[in-house]
């Protein structure tokens, strides 16, 4: 495993090219910051070849002074890295065709114009000092050996990291294990990112199955967002890392649900209330065992305190509900009920729950205190 790991964010990139999603300059500008107030390394923030409306919003980004690195992605074509340079940034990722597929039913070419591409593209690219990424789209269905034949161009020509691309989201787990592992031992002295979609729903588990495997770079996005199922999520790697890895990235989580929040207004893409690690009723407990469990002691139900990444712990009122859970719901409302009270309580709040199904609000619950609300009829 690499000694640390280190995100680079492309939700002003990857993000944006999910269909139908654009950020304005004033969105970009508060992304960008929000990323590297909690300590992001890197933040991938846009494609210069765009044209001159991205660029300035690229330039914009520049201007801010940010600690963290800003890198662009570019075709591996000259032009588009002169681009790159005229926005002022340091880094560029350049990316090619890996896999047969696209190399020949793409782009109509073969592996040693592949190989060729490459070196114009680098040498170009480290004669004007820049840290360059190089990406291979479509990794995952590429040969392993040709693979590590541009890892040692890369390498080489003094690139500074190869970009493993599961372009489609067709990866599981331990197959990323073992390509990252054996990529690693292939070219030891080149650092490798790994950059997966979540197709199959596999996104963040493949994220982290190749930093296990010894990739020192991740991309996110937050809340997951990119391209057709989006990319790993930011927050679920972090966390992810952190919790079942025992993964330390330096990264504050406590802007977590903030985030989330306003990318999703930006993109107009709602977060689920069940998305992991951000979604509103993640640390919402309704049924009975449940909710007397985390009530006795939140670790009884919970992998990690809800105010890490932002959020609050809720009891919900509903069908499932038991009386230890309508105790601390009308505690947390500032009213004070027994046991026998609430059991005798029960059966209309599940019936009211049933009736209306959902959970029950305060001012409901109230009513049921104040014995404003009928008791439900004998079946």
């Amino acid at each position: 495993m690499a000694d640390s790991v280190i995100i680079d964010d492309t939700t002003l990139r990857d993000g944006e090219q999910t269909a139908g999603v654009v950020f304005s300059l004033r969105e970009k500008i508060e992304i960008a910051r929000m990323l590297d107030s909690i300590g992001i390394q890197e933040i991938e923030c846009g494609i210069p070849a765009m044209g001159e409306d991205e660029q300035a919003g690229i330039k914009a980004l520049v201007k801010l002074g940010l600690n963290a690195r800003l890198i662009t992605w570019n075709r591996a074509l000259v032009p588009e890295i002169e681009a790159s340079i005229a926005c002022g940034v340091q880094a560029v990722d350049i990316s090619l065709s890996v896999s047969d597929q696209m190399i020949v039913h793409k782009l109509r070419k073969d592996r040693e114009a592949v190989k060729e591409q490459l070196k114009v593209a680098l040498g170009f690219a480290k004669k004007h000092d820049l840290y360059v990424s190089v990406g291979g789209e479509d990794s995952s269905r590429a040969d392993l050996t040709f693979l590590v034949e541009l890892m040692e161009i890369t390498r080489e020509m003094g690139g500074d990291r190869f970009r493993f691309c599961d372009t489609l989201g067709i990866m599981d787990p331990f197959t990323m294990y073992d390509k990252i592992a054996f990529l690693r031992i292939a070219v030891p002295e080149l650092e490798i990112e790994v950059h997966t979609h979540n197709d199959l729903g596999m996104a963040t588990a493949n994220a982290i199955a190749g930093i296990r495997a010894g990739a020192k770079f991740v991309n996110t996005t937050i809340n997951g967002l990119g391209e057709r199922a989006g990319n790993a999520a930011l927050e679920e790697v972090v966390m992810g890392l952190k919790h079942a890895c025992g993964i330390e990235t330096g990264i504050d989580t406590h802007r977590f649900r903030e985030m989330s929040l306003f990318v999703a207004k930006a993109s107009h893409r709602p977060v689920s209330v069940s998305k992991p690690v951000v979604g509103e009723l993640v640390f919402a407990h309704e049924s009975g065992l449940h909710a007397d469990g985390v009530i006795k002691d939140p670790h009884n139900y919970e992998g990690f305190d809800p105010a890490e990444v932002g959020l609050e712990r809720s009891i919900v009122v509903g069908k499932h509900s038991g009386t230890s859970g309508l105790i601390e719901r009308y505690r947390s409302m500032g009213v004070t009920i027994g046991r026998g009270a609430a059991e005798s309580m029960l059966e209309l709040t599940r019936a009211m729950a049933c009736r209306r199904k959902r959970d029950l609000t305060n001012r409901e619950l109230m009513a049921i205190y104040k014995g404003n609300e009928p008791l439900p009829k004998a079946a």
